[in-house]
């Protein structure tokens, strides 16, 4: 059974985050999907994971690209994941993966999206009548994480 995350982001954007986040889960040898919820997001993360420093990029793929399953980190706007990821990323209300198919999951949601929030407490609570483990973090005004459950 997959161990849970719920990431609050409210002092940085998922671009801004997401990237590091990734870089750990990559340095541990785990491979990475991201789940969005919608193809415009995924096209964002796309360009973004190229550019996003500029000394740096993050390997990635799409579901659908040739090669999809050896990528380390692959974006989808479904559930499953065609590189067999050990940690799923759930960004922007994207699709939910199944808890059983993976190490991790990161449920990242904007702190002033009041959509996002309420999908967020919605999956807390189901998480927490399943009787699943699971962890919440918040940004603190400096941009640290803070373990708040």
């Amino acid at each position: 059974m997959a161990e849970i995350l719920f990431y609050h982001l409210t002092e940085t954007r998922l671009e801004d985050t997401l990237p590091q986040l990734l870089e750990k889960s990559i340095a541990r040898g785990w491979k990475a999907c991201i789940h969005c919820g919608s193809e415009e997001r995924l096209d964002i993360l796309d360009n973004h994971l190229w550019t996003y420093r500029e000394d740096s990029f993050l390997a990635h793929g799409k579901v659908g690209d040739e090669n999809a399953e050896l990528q380390p980190v692959l974006l989808t706007t479904l559930g499953d994941s065609a590189n067999n990821a050990q940690v799923r990323f759930v960004v922007d209300m994207g699709e939910e993966p199944n808890a059983d198919e993976c190490d991790r999951i990161v449920y990242m949601f904007d702190g002033h999206d009041q959509e996002q929030l309420e999908r967020a407490r919605a999956q807390w609570k189901a998480f927490s009548k399943s009787g699943m483990e699971k962890t919440y973090w918040q940004q603190t005004p400096d941009r640290r994480w803070v373990k708040k459950a």
